[in-house]
This record gives structure tokens, C-alpha cells and sequence, in this order.
């Protein structure tokens, strides 16, 4: 028996025409529709990594429309100076004072496009802003909106001029997902649509920030028994001690993969989370967080993790 919310039934009828209303502009990918959803009900940031043309950019922008956000992008490129992401403090000689011109990252969605072509210093700024919720400049603390939610992608088939990420800054991100190729009955519809970028004039929003914040406490309320629990350091544990394994996963992994996992319980109608949950995100928590050894793939690591451990 699904257990019923005490906050109106229409906010959550409101989540599931979120969901539709994307994947009328993401044909085909209702899984990773819902995955982003899920990262950004559960207060987390996502890093979409893929080759070009498959419609990340399109996610990012049908998110910000449907969800009623403030929208940047900002393209990554490796002249790109902290500066240009955070803002910068231009002295004005009528006043003899300094005054902020805040920069893109002072929004509520952003979009990080291609952020591996930036150099490491400007990806930190990013990054500690995604950590803190905060952005400093001269020593003044400039607190980010609300909610705040940053979209990163990145081209894993084009290394040249790039600079990767650091484990402990892809550990940032609490999903990684790709959005591959459509299918072949999506693909049709795509080629024989509407341009996408009319479509997505045509979104309304079905939620705002004060729904989201809603959300965001119902999933933090739900009810995560002691057994889910031990399943969950079960999976903690099998990562650290795995041959092919170089690092596996922290705490804060663990912390992160519960709270996708309540979000993803709160996008199915529950209040409590079970072991399914857990099992349909664990990939996209994990595998990032992941270092393997030599010649071991991430994903491929984090599925035989799944597929070791028994629920008890």
C-alpha cells in the first residue's frame, strides 16, 4: 500500500506533469528524465557526460522552463577566469567605492557547458560554489539562490585541450549519467517533429521554487529503516574492499546515495524508501566516486557491487 503525504496531493500531481511535460522536449529518455528530477528534488548537482548533439543542453532548458528556475549558461573554455563565473568588484570613482557585478553562477539553474575545458582554478570556483552555496569576492560572502542546482557536461570522447576533473571533485556531482543515442521510434519522432527550440518556448512551469523547497523536505522526511541501512554500508563496504578497487566509496557517498534515494522514493508516490531505490541509482551515485584499478571500468565496477551484495 502507497502511503499518502500530509502536503497537498497536487504538488506531487504537479511532479509527475514535470516528468511529462520534459519528456515531451527529451523524446525517449524517461529514465534519465526522472534521474535529473530526482538530483534536483534531492538538493544534489548533475553531471551529464556524453557526445555532443544527444540533448543535454535541451534537459537543462526544459528543467529551468518547467520547474519556473532562473537560467545561465556559461560555456567552458580554457581562457575562462574565475572572475567570469563568480562576478568581479569594478571601483566606481563617483561613489569611491568598489560595487559587485555578480556573474553568471548567481542563478538558480546553470548550466556548465563542456566544464572539463576549463583550466583547474576556474573549475574550483565552480565547484566550491556548488559545495558552500556561497560565492567570495574581496572577502564579501554572496549567498547563491534558492533553490541552486548546476547542470555540468562534459564530451568523454574528445580529451584534447580538456582538463578532467579530480575524483574529489567529481565526488561534487551526486549523479553521472549519459543520455546515449534515442531509440529508433524516438529518433523518428525527433526527425520528424518540431524544432526543439520551439517546443521548449511552448513549456509552462508546473512547479517554482517554493514547490521545490516543499519537495525537498518530504524527501528528506522519508522513512529509511535500520535494514536499508545496513544494506546501504553493505554496498559501502563491498566498494572498499573490492581487488579491482583502487578508493571506494565514502560516507559521504553513502549520504548521498540515501538522499537520492528518498527523492527517488518521493517521485514514486512513497514516503519510505526500499531496496529498489536504492538499486536504481546506486550506478549513477557510485560509479564516479569510484577509482579503479588499472584497466577496470567504473560503471562495470559499480554493477558488480550491486550484483554482489544481497539484500537481507
Amino acid at each position: 500500500m502507497v502511503a499518502s503525504f500530509s502536503a497537498p496531493t497536487d504538488l506531487h500531481q504537479r511532479l509527475d506533469l514535470a516528468q511529462t511535460q520534459v519528456n515531451r522536449v527529451l523524446l525517449g529518455k524517461p529514465r534519465q528524465v526522472r534521474l535529473a528530477l530526482t538530483c534536483l528534488v534531492a538538493g544534489g548537482h548533475l553531471l551529464l557526460e556524453d557526445v555532443p548533439g544527444v540533448g543535454k543542453t535541451t534537459l537543462a532548458r526544459a528543467l529551468a522552463a518547467t520547474c519556473d528556475l532562473d537560467f545561465q549558461r556559461i560555456q567552458f573554455t580554457s581562457d575562462l577566469l574565475p572572475s567570469d563565473i563568480i562576478g568581479i568588484s569594478v571601483y566606481e570613482r563617483d561613489a569611491g567605492t568598489f560595487r559587485f557585478h555578480p556573474g553568471p553562477i548567481l542563478t538558480q539553474l546553470l548550466l556548465a557547458d563542456e566544464i572539463n575545458r576549463a583550466t583547474p582554478k576556474t573549475q574550483s570556483a565552480l565547484l566550491e560554489a556548488m559545495a558552500e552555496g556561497q560565492a567570495t569576492v574581496d572577502g564579501h560572502t554572496h549567498a547563491l539562490p534558492h533553490p541552486f542546482f548546476v547542470v555540468a557536461t562534459q564530451n568523454p570522447l574528445d580529451p584534447a585541450g580538456t582538463f578532467p576533473l579530480p575524483d574529489s571533485q567529481l565526488d561534487r556531482f551526486m549523479l553521472r549519467l549519459s543520455l546515449d543515442y534515442p531509440d529508433a521510434e524516438a529518433e523518428r519522432a525527433l526527425l520528424g517533429g518540431s524544432d526543439a527550440r520551439d517546443t521548449l518556448a511552448q513549456l509552462t512551469p508546473c512547479l517554482d521554487s517554493d514547490a521545490i523547497d516543499t519537495l525537498r523536505a518530504q524527501a528528506r522526511a522519508a522513512t529509511v529503516s535500520p535494514a536499508l541501512l545496513d544494506y546501504v554500508q553493505a554496498l559501502l563496504a563491498a566498494s572498499r574492499r573490492h581487488a579491482d578497487i583502487r578508493v571506494g566509496l565514502s560516507p559521504r557517498a553513502g549520504l548521498a546515495l540515501l538522499a537520492a534515494a528518498r527523492a527517488w522514493a518521493l517521485l514514486h508516490h512513497r514516503d519510505y524508501v526500499i531496496p529498489e531505490d536504492v538499486q536504481a541509482l546506486f550506478v549513477e551515485v557510485a560509479a564516479h566516486r569510484l577509482i579503479p584499478g588499472q584497466g577496470s571500468g567504473r560503471r562495470a565496477l559499480a554493477r558488480a557491487i550491486l550484483a554482489d551484495v544481497a539484500v537481507e
